[in-house]
C-alpha cells in the first residue's frame, strides 16, 4: 500500500477544557498519512485515479475549523472517521499537535491510527 501525505496542515479551532479557552481559537497542526494504491493513477496518469489531496485538506479545514471540542482525542477521532467515511482511503494515520498546550513544550498532541474495520 502507498501513502499519500499532508503535513503541518494549520487551521484555527476552538479546543481545550479551560474557560479561556472557549473563549478563543487556538492553533493546531495536523499530519495526515493515508493508505492509498497509487498504482492506477501512476499507469494512466490520470488524476481522477487518485486520492485529491486538496479535497482532503479542505474538508479537514471546514470540519476543524467547525469543532468545539475540549479534548485533543476527540478532535483527532472525528477527523480521522472523516476521512474514512468521506474518502477512499484504506488506512489513515493521523498526527495532531496543539502548540505551546505546555509551558516548555513546542506542542503537545496525539497521533493515531485507524483503518476500515478496526474496532
Amino acid at each position: 500500500m502507498d501513502t499519500i501525505f499532508i503535513d503541518q496542515l494549520a487551521i484555527d479551532t476552538v479546543i481545550g477544557l479551560y474557560d479561556w479557552e472557549r473563549r478563543i481559537r487556538q492553533r493546531v497542526i495536523v499530519d495526515l498519512e493515508m493508505d492509498f494504491d497509487i498504482r492506477q493513477a501512476a499507469a494512466t496518469d490520470d488524476v481522477d485515479k487518485t486520492l485529491d489531496y486538496k479535497a482532503v485538506a479542505k474538508r479537514v479545514i471546514a470540519f476543524v475549523e467547525a469543532s468545539e471540542f475540549d479534548l485533543v482525542e476527540t478532535l483527532s477521532e472525528g477527523i480521522a472517521a472523516l476521512i474514512l467515511d468521506e474518502f477512499p482511503v484504506a488506512r489513515v494515520t493521523l498526527r495532531l499537535d496543539k502548540p505551546h498546550a505546555l509551558r516548555g513544550a513546542k506542542g503537545v498532541g496525539i497521533r493515531i491510527t485507524r483503518g476500515h474495520g478496526d474496532d
